[in-house]
């Protein structure tokens, strides 16, 4: 049998450590060395700039005895350097190394000290290995050198890879170059009882960024959300909201306008979806991010019709890259400006609803243009296959963009009960319950402008008319709400529900998801079966006391560690959520908030974009999905609801 080499394969994160600054992140094993692992390594932007970096003392062991996380942007690593100690039990020369991330910057400040009664002598070193690799290779495991240049400078070593330009100082050490390889050293003598510290700096510089770090920052008022008795949730409130301050972004052409990077370390960029989502979950606590999110959407807001961006009119951006997104193995290839999203925009209007209250009326009428494109956009391109049906589906038209566009994007999210995938076009069931909120609310936001169109109609050249008049939108809505309960319905062993989607023969698919839930407080929905999906998702199949399953465990596709067949996503049960405290199911809120307290625990505060779906009462504590990002933005904004529903329970 002839041997077939191994296809390259993700890299795990589970057991990494990461310290954060967007768009700047260091990625490092417990140790506090980088490159033990696939994923680590010092990233800027979208380029891993480090591949390896290694404490060196050839005089001892170095023997970490711990690490903590002094916050997103802050590590602090302790060891003891036992072999160049004295011969009693109590260890006395400790070194500590203090990491600390800004954007475009890392630092280490090295300090060690001894209790030694006399001189001791170390030899201690940094190497480092540069490497400017893309991140998408590092993703896909194959991430290979780019040709690059070092040479001594000014009292430091800097490196460049055509316009990218990396700089490494070094207090008080002697720097030279091994074989590609960049070095710094110390030979320290310390008195009896004696101290040292040196820091080294590593900068970078690549002008082809397309988001940088935000120019001001954002307040919060953490201390104005009432919190529940369980002392749980302050904690991962405050971690959460830290991650976020450290996630935020913005475009260099508006760099007051900071919006929520997706999360670390593959996302750390512009995602539509994602950015609203963790915008309007942490809303109560970080009102001010909401604007700046919109305002940045909505000048990226599509004014074309393209199908390999899947632009169309109207429509607010996917994801936003430095350069075309390959995906190995997939037969994936996007754009830098992607619009493959059929839910973004209406949960741009939804957010604008929602954050309503916290805009001025001038920052209101700012948007009405873009507002007015959205609801165009959902009443003209949302039926995206063109068949009049009335619902907001998807079909990629391209055969390399992405064949799911809703947040479930994975090839096989969209599965039967009995396993088999659904044919698109797509009309998921939640993008209804969005677009019916969003043209509700859109047409009460108009109302509130004191704006309609002239003669009850908007008209673009080449466009038929569109009639976008108040009366007209919430007909519309209406209509929607008519067909969803006509169509979406289906009855299994399991119950009686919504479908996750209709495919292509206008079926509908009747897989039990988590997808249901977000149909919860949009309004499309009756308070009868607002309770009913309530209690389906609380049931065994779809409740693994962690959060709310993406598939039942009565599904044929079900696997736990399927990313989005049988997985738990802090956010997806935040949103589910969300809507049970808008509906007033108060009671079924706090019981799947206990169960998101409980998961955050287990991930120390800071919980990954998704997890294993197996049961409560299989495991010990919640099972990582390894190749996680964390922190998530969407995943950390989901501590804001589960506060809001555990102090909600306590009050009523």
């Amino acid at each position: 049998m002839t041997e077939t080499p191994n296809a390259p394969l993700q890299p795990l994160l589970s057991d990494a450590l990461v310290a954060f600054r967007a768009p700047t992140q260091v990625w490092s094993g417990a140790d506090g060395d980088i490159g033990g692992s696939a994923v680590e390594g010092i990233f800027h932007g979208d380029v891993r700039h480090v591949r390896r970096m290694s404490l060196l003392c050839p005089d001892s062991q170095v023997e970490t005895i711990s690490r903590s996380v002094e916050g997103p942007d802050e590590l602090t690593f302790q060891a003891l350097l036992r072999e160049v100690d004295d011969p009693t039990p109590d260890p006395k020369v400790r070194l500590r190394r203090d990491r600390q991330v800004s954007p475009g910057v890392m630092t280490e400040t090295w300090r060690l000290s001894s209790a030694v009664s006399e001189e001791v002598t170390v030899r201690l070193g940094a190497m480092l290995v540069p490497e400017f690799a893309s991140m998408h290779d590092v993703k896909a495991g194959v991430a290979a050198d780019e040709a690059l240049s070092i040479e001594q400078q000014d009292g430091g070593i800097v490196v460049t890879s055509g316009a990218r330009r990396l700089r490494l100082e070094a207090d008080g050490a002697v720097l030279f170059v091994v074989d590609g390889s960049v070095h710094c050293s110390w030979t320290v003598t310390l008195a009896p009882r004696g101290r040292w510290e040196s820091t080294l700096r590593i900068s970078m510089e690549d002008p082809g960024l397309v988001v940088i770090a935000p120019s001001d920052g954002v307040p919060t008022s953490v201390a104005q959300l009432p919190l529940p008795a369980d002392p749980r949730a302050g904690r991962w409130l405050h971690r959460a909201v830290a991650d976020l301050d450290a996630l935020r972004l913005a475009l260099p052409e508006s760099p007051q306008d900071g919006f929520y990077a997706a999360g670390a370390p593959w996302f750390f960029t512009l995602f539509g979806r994602d950015s609203l989502w963790a915008s309007r979950l942490a809303l109560p606590v970080v009102p001010g991010s909401a604007a700046p999110t919109l305002r940045t959407l909505a000048r990226l807001q599509s004014t074309d019709d393209d199908a390999e961006a899947a632009r169309e009119p109207g429509k607010i951006l996917h994801e936003l890259r430095s350069g075309t997104l390959s995906i190995p193995g997939e037969a994936i290839e996007l754009p830098p400006l992607y619009y493959g999203s059929v839910d973004s925009t209406p949960l741009w209007i939804c957010l604008l609803a929602e954050a309503r209250e916290h805009l001025t009326l001038e920052e209101l009428r700012g948007l009405r243009p873009a507002l007015r494109e959205a609801l165009r956009w959902i009443l003209v391109h949302g039926d995206g296959d063109g068949d009049g049906d009335g619902f907001l589906d998807y079909i990629d038209r391209t055969g390399h963009g992405l064949a799911n566009q809703g947040w479930k994007d994975s090839g096989d999210s969209i599965q039967w009960r009995d396993g088999r995938l659904a044919e698109g076009p797509i009309a998921l069931c939640e993008v209804q319950g969005y677009a019916y909120e969003a043209v509700l609310a859109g047409a009460e936001i108009l109302e509130v402008l004191g704006e309609e169109a002239p003669n009850g109609s908007d008209v673009r050249e080449g466009d038929d008319d569109v009639d976008l008049s108040l009366e007209s939108l919430r007909r519309w809505a209406a209509e929607l709400r008519e067909r969803f309960h006509r169509h979406f319905w289906v009855e299994t062993e399991e119950g009686r529900y919504p479908a996750i989607a209709l495919d292509r023969h206008k079926r509908p698919v009747d897989t039990l998801t988590s997808n249901i839930g977000h149909l919860i407080g949009t309004g499309i929905l009756d308070s009868e079966q607002e309770a009913q999906i309530a209690e389906l998702l609380l049931g065994e199949s779809m409740s693994s006391g962690y959060g709310v399953r993406t598939m039942s465990t009565e599904a044929a596709g079900y696997w736990p560690l399927s990313y989005h067949g049988g997985s738990v996503w802090m956010h997806d049960t935040a949103i589910i959520v969300h809507g049970m405290l808008r509906a007033g199911l108060t009671g079924p809120a706090a019981r799947i908030a206990e169960q998101m307290l409980d998961a955050a625990e287990g991930f120390a505060y800071r919980v990954p974009e998704l997890q294993s779906g197996d049961p409560v009462a299989d495991v010990g504590a919640p099972v990582p999905y390894p190749a996680a990002c964390r922190p998530q933005a969407w995943s950390a904004a989901a501590a804001v609801v589960c506060a809001q529903a555990l102090a909600g329970a306590e009050e009523a």
